[in-house]
């Protein structure tokens, strides 16, 4: 079956490469000139069961508030013109209460460990690199009483299986030595063990040329999709700026971009962009990196090792689709890791990056068969966990695009009618 995947981000291309496994014949269409070139392109790069917390939780919208005053905050809320901001944020405060908030993590702790186990089997098969660490996470708390805050948190996802375990500073310093200088800036660590970390950028470039070359997938790159072709209730071709791109099956995986297409399809994406910050660092042979990655958990800062890189990445702002971004803007975070490592790369030389996350108002993402077209397939609003979902979430199309039944049910994931 030919099958047409509209979007070559991690998502897409992973999705790629479970139908190309399938023995399908597949065609990827992206209008940027390299897979990962969007929102995977410099992402926080932790793949983190232990952090699948729902954003929108009891104490969001006291968050969103200070942040009118208070651009430090984690989630900064900026006032716009564009009523989808508006509608999308009501909407995102209705999942606001414990009751959601818990359903959510607990729907989606599930489908980041099941994604995780799958990226394994996806690096085993391929042997696609991508600059990895499997020896943990560290969530890092600077208050006793939001550490204790942060212990009593995990119940809801030890409730599901993962392990996690809250620690001293000590054994925090044992598990990552790099932090031994900052002994006296945090009160506590939660240890997830199962947790790692790698540039999703690589591992989707590197699956990318091994899809093209092992599995005969077709990357059509620099290529625009302007409509969708129809009849009845099939689409027939993606139109795009190159020419008409026929198909059978057509796998939805545009990110941001998806709800542009919502009402041709005929289906709710409740999507918004939601944009992040990160900031990349050499590390020479004198610094002192981190050895796992993790998450300064009272400023919301999330750090990571690549090979001779550190990223460091903070704050979601609902801003539309600005990307633009100032040097002053990374202040905040690159304060927050430097107290941490002081030594951990050169911090003289940072390449400043700002990215849209295709946020949905309950932090799942969607899936499935549209109503109007039997042959088209959603694999959508992964939000701030792209990288750690993308193998799961893939695996979950391909399953639906052979019409067979899911091995991990996404229950509360499943595309909505218009």
């Amino acid at each position: 079956m030919r099958v047409i995947v509209l979007g070559a981000g991690v998502v897409g291309v992973t999705t790629s490469y479970e139908l190309a496994r399938d023995g399908h014949e597949v065609t990827v269409i992206d209008r940027l000139d390299l897979a990962a070139s969007e929102t995977s392109y410099a992402n926080a790069g932790l793949i983190a069961p232990g952090h699948s917390y729902t954003w929108s939780s009891p104490k969001a919208p006291k968050i969103l508030l200070r942040s009118l005053l208070d651009r430090s905050q984690a989630l900064v809320f900026r006032p716009s013109l564009d009523p989808r901001l508006y509608l999308w944020s009501l909407q995102f405060l209705r999942n606001c209460t414990a009751e959601r908030a818990s359903t959510n993590t607990k729907r989606k702790v599930g489908l980041c460990r099941y994604s995780q186990d799958r990226l394994l089997k996806i690096t085993e098969e391929t042997g696609v690199a991508y600059d990895g660490l499997s020896g943990g996470l560290l969530y890092l708390y600077r208050k006793p009483e939001s550490f204790e805050r942060g212990t009593r948190n995990t119940r809801v996802l030890t409730e599901e299986g993962l392990e996690l375990r809250a620690i001293s500073v000590d054994e925090a310093v044992r598990i990552d030595p790099s932090l031994s200088s900052a002994r006296d800036k945090f009160a506590g660590a939660i240890y997830c063990p199962t947790d790692g970390s790698g540039d999703a950028r690589m591992f989707t470039r590197n699956l990318a040329e091994y899809c093209a070359t092992k599995l005969g997938v077709t990357f059509l790159y620099d290529t625009e999709i302007r409509d969708l072709e129809t009849s009845g209730d099939r689409i027939t071709a993606a139109l795009t700026d190159k020419g008409r791109i026929a198909g059978d099956e057509f796998v939805v995986c545009l990110g941001v971009f998806a709800p542009r297409f919502a009402r041709k399809l005929g289906v709710s994406l409740p999507i918004y962009p939601i944009k992040g910050y990160s900031v990349t660092m050499p590390i020479g042979e004198n610094h002192q990196a981190p050895t796992v990655g993790g998450v300064d958990e009272d400023n919301l800062v999330a750090y990571a090792r690549f090979g001779n890189r550190m990223r460091v990445t903070a704050t979601a702002e609902f801003a539309g689709f600005s990307k633009t971004h100032k040097p002053r803007d990374f202040t905040h975070m690159l304060r927050a890791v430097r107290e941490l490592f002081p030594q951990g790369a050169d911090f003289g030389q940072p390449d400043y990056w700002a990215g849209l996350r295709p946020m949905t108002p309950d932090g799942l993402p969607i899936f499935g068969r549209g109503k109007r077209f039997a042959n088209a397939v959603m694999n959508l609003g992964h939000g701030h966990m792209g990288w750690t979902m993308s193998a799961g979430s893939a695996r979950i199309v391909a399953d639906m695009v052979k019409r067979t039944e899911p091995a991990f049910n996404p229950e509360g994931m499943l595309v909505k009618a218009a």
